[in-house]
């Protein structure tokens, strides 16, 4: 009745050993690791997050897990990865490694290493950001980042981006059409298509259906993406489209990533400081990646824990920001420092309580006058 799987209860002994390994922590983190390609829905860079259950107030330690699947096949591969990352977390925490990170560096805390606030003293000291009498900066534990106007110039994504995505969009709809990936595309832009005629969204029309032939199909669609492109709309139908076409431009190097000239800096720091940094951008996890991982600085995803889309809610609306907090797991939301160059966005951060700063870089819109925000023109300027 409910469509169930088979489920699968594990006691292997890496699944309670992990546990042990730092025993204040109520959830288990662990990225970069090849393994992670085995669990549903995640991917090498993505950062899988399993957190441990609680009865009443008492945490659980020594549970097992559970892994369920469509087949029993499924079921018993993921339980298999899990297994496995498990107990190369143990292992890498015998090395005095952290899994948690995307280069599993020393784990600050381990007899033989620095600890972290001793690394932050030397970097802080030296940035100039301890006082006479040693006093720290607070830090965050992590740092959000929006990419157009924060990391990479608006331009980039205006006057490069968009033009690609917008010319080779019929030649990509034609050359992978009968693909399951464009079937999927083609099946969201319709759904959206259909929200859009009924809520009176000006020029859109219905699109034909598969009867009508491929060339119809694909005319409307172009026409369709052209305008969502020239309006500059925040959906998934359309940001995932895009990033399909911009994969194969970076594939082709027809494309390279831009970021401002600090960021590559700031993030190598905050990753020697133990800061966890993420994206938060309304174009696809996809994108994302590919525009970090081909930059005009190389490849910058080894800085980077995870990605976020619009599928936890969009930039101008403080639920999302709720979600992002829930899936970072930290104590409070102003563990959290989110920048951007967009004052709607601060706001919808800040009522839902993370720390924020608005980015200044050229070409990006002025913001209201006293808007009331802490504004930065360089991400060295935070500490």
């Amino acid at each position: 009745m409910r469509d169930g799987g088979p489920v699968i209860h594990s006691h292997g002994m890496e699944s309670c050993l992990v546990t042990m390994t730092n025993p204040l922590s109520k959830e288990f983190r662990i990225t970069h690791m090849e393994m992670i390609k085995g669990i549903q829905g995640h991917g090498y860079y993505d950062e899988l997050i399993e957190v441990y259950p609680k009865t009443t107030s008492v945490l659980v330690r020594h549970h097992g897990i559970y892994v369920w699947g469509d087949s029993w096949i499924s079921a018993k591969t993921q339980a298999e990865c899990y297994h496995y990352l498990f107990d190369a977390a143990i292992k890498l925490h015998h090395l005095g490694l952290d899994w948690s990170t995307p280069d599993h560096g020393p784990i600050q805390n381990v007899k033989g290493f620095s600890s972290i606030n001793s690394v932050i003293k030397r970097v802080a000291t030296k940035a100039g950001t301890v006082d006479s009498n040693f006093k720290l900066q607070p830090y965050p534990r992590c740092v959000v980042l929006d990419i157009e106007g924060t990391t990479t110039p608006i331009s980039f994504v205006t006057d490069v981006l968009f033009p690609y995505a917008r010319d080779n969009v019929g030649r990509h709809l034609s050359a992978t059409y009968d693909s399951a990936e464009t079937q999927d595309d083609i099946k969201l832009l319709r759904s959206q298509v259909e929200d859009d005629l009924k809520q009176g969204v000006l020029g859109a029309v219905p699109i034909p259906s598969e009867d009508a032939g491929k060339e119809k199909v694909i005319a409307s669609l172009v026409a369709h993406v052209e305008a969502m492109i020239k309006a500059d709309r925040k959906i998934t139908a359309l940001k995932q489209l895009q990033g399909h076409i911009w994969r194969t431009g970076f594939e082709n190097n027809e494309l390279e990533g831009v970021v401002f000239d600090d960021v590559p800096e700031a993030l190598e720091k905050w990753h020697a400081l133990g800061i966890k940094v993420y994206i938060y951008s309304s174009g696809s996890r996809l994108a994302q990646r590919l525009i970090f991982g081909n930059t005009n600085y190389g490849d910058l995803r080894k800085y980077l824990s995870g990605f976020f889309d619009t599928a936890v809610g969009y930039k101008r609306e403080t639920r999302s920001y709720v979600e992002i907090t829930e899936s970072l797991g930290v104590d409070k939301p102003s563990d959290i420092l989110f920048v951007t160059d967009v004052y709607q966005e601060a706001t919808a951060a800040k009522a839902a309580g993370l720390e924020v700063v608005i980015s200044i870089r050229p070409g990006n819109v002025p913001l209201p006058e006293n808007h009331g925000f802490k504004t930065i023109n360089s991400f060295l300027e935070i500490s």
